[in-house]
C-alpha cells in the first residue's frame, strides 16, 4: 500500500496535489462534479482588501501547449470572501484551505492577511508577491529581493498560521528571492507564477490581449518551473510547493523530486475539471510504477 501523505508547514494533507489559485475558484463550483475531499488541499482565488473587477477583456489568449492571462485579480474583497465565500466553501469542504492573498501595497497585504487568519477554516495563508497582470502591486514585489522580505516581515507580524510566498520566474536569481522572504520568516515559497508573454493577431495586427501581456501557463512551462524548483530547493531550508505546467502524476513525482513538498495544478484544470481528481487516482499506479513507497521520502531525491 503507498503513502501518499506530505507535511506541509507542519499540517499533514492526504497527498500533495493542490489546485492553484484562479484555476478552482473558492472551491464549491468543482464540489458539484466531484468530492473535493479527495485533495490535498486547494488554493482560492487571489484576494484583495478591496474588490476588483479585473482587466478589461479580451484577457484569455491560447498559445502553442499553453495560454496566457490577463484577468488581473478578480474577485469580491476580503470581507465578501470571509462573510460569503468562506460559509458556502464549508458546506462541502472539511479540511483546511490555503487562501492566496495578494495586495498594491504593504499595509494591503497586512490587512488581508490580519484579516484572513482569523478564519478557522485556512490552514495557510498563500502571498502573491508574483502576480504578472497588475499595474502597480503584484510582481512588483516580487521582482526585488527588499520588497518580497519587507511584504513577508509585514505579514509575519500580523499573522499565527503558515505564510508561503508566492514567487515568480521574471527575475534573474529566483534563489535570491527565496533567501530574502526565508529570512524574514517565510514558512515556505510557492512557485512558479507565470511567465511574461503576449500574441498579436495577425488579422488586426495589435495584441490580442487588452493589457498586452499577460501570465504564461500550461505545459510549456514545466521544464522552466522545475529548474527553478531545483534552484530553490539548493538555496533555502523551507517546504516548497511547485507549480508550472504540471498535468499529470508523473508531473507531481518530478515535481517532488527536484525539491517540492507539495505541487499545485492550474491551467489543467481549465482544460479538464477533473485533472487533480484524475492525478490523484493515477497515483498509486505510478507510484508502484517506479518502486516508490511514500511520496514523503522522495522530496528533493534527484539531488
Amino acid at each position: 500500500m503507498v503513502n501518499t501523505k506530505v507535511k506541509l508547514c507542519g499540517i499533514e494533507i492526504d497527498n500533495p496535489v493542490i489546485p492553484a489559485s484562479g484555476t478552482f475558484g473558492f472551491g464549491y463550483e468543482f464540489a458539484e462534479i466531484y468530492d473535493i475531499n479527495k485533495l490535498g488541499t486547494f488554493s482560492f482565488k487571489g484576494t484583495t482588501k478591496d474588490p476588483r473587477f479585473g482587466n478589461p477583456t479580451p484577457r484569455i489568449a491560447e498559445t502553442p501547449m499553453g495560454m496566457l492571462n490577463s484577468v488581473g485579480l478578480q474577485n469580491p474583497g476580503v470581507d465578501k470572501v470571509i462573510a460569503e465565500e468562506l460559509p458556502k466553501l464549508a458546506k462541502v469542504f472539511n479540511k483546511p484551505v490555503m487562501a492566496n492573498v495578494s495586495g498594491f501595497s504593504i499595509d494591503d497585504y497586512a490587512y488581508t492577511c490580519e484579516r484572513i487568519d482569523k478564519e478557522a477554516q485556512v490552514g495557510w495563508i498563500e502571498v502573491n508577491i508574483s502576480c504578472p497582470n497588475v499595474h502597480g502591486g503584484g510582481m512588483s514585489f516580487g521582482t526585488d529581493a527588499k520588497n518580497a522580505a519587507a511584504v513577508t516581515k509585514a505579514v509575519k507580524a500580523v499573522t499565527t498560521k503558515p505564510i508561503i510566498i508566492k514567487l515568480t520566474p521574471n527575475v534573474t536569481d529566483i534563489a535570491e528571492i527565496a533567501r530574502a522572504v526565508e529570512s524574514e520568516g517565510a514558512d515556505g515559497v510557492s512557485l512558479i507564477n507565470t511567465l511574461s508573454g503576449m500574441r498579436i493577431s495577425l488579422a488586426k495586427k495589435k495584441p490580442i490581449l487588452k493589457n498586452v501581456t499577460g501570465g504564461l501557463s500550461g505545459p510549456c512551462v514545466f521544464p522552466v518551473a522545475l529548474r527553478c524548483v531545483w534552484q530553490v530547493y539548493n538555496a533555502v531550508k523551507i517546504p516548497i510547493v511547485g507549480m508550472g505546467g504540471v498535468s499529470s502524476a508523473e508531473d507531481v513525482i518530478e515535481m517532488m523530486l527536484a525539491g517540492a513538498t507539495a505541487v499545485e495544478v492550474g491551467a489543467a484544470n481549465l482544460i479538464d475539471p477533473y485533472a487533480c481528481k484524475k492525478i490523484i487516482d493515477d497515483f498509486a499506479q505510478v507510484m508502484e510504477k517506479y518502486h516508490i513507497n511514500s511520496l514523503e521520502e522522495i522530496i528533493g531525491g534527484a539531488h
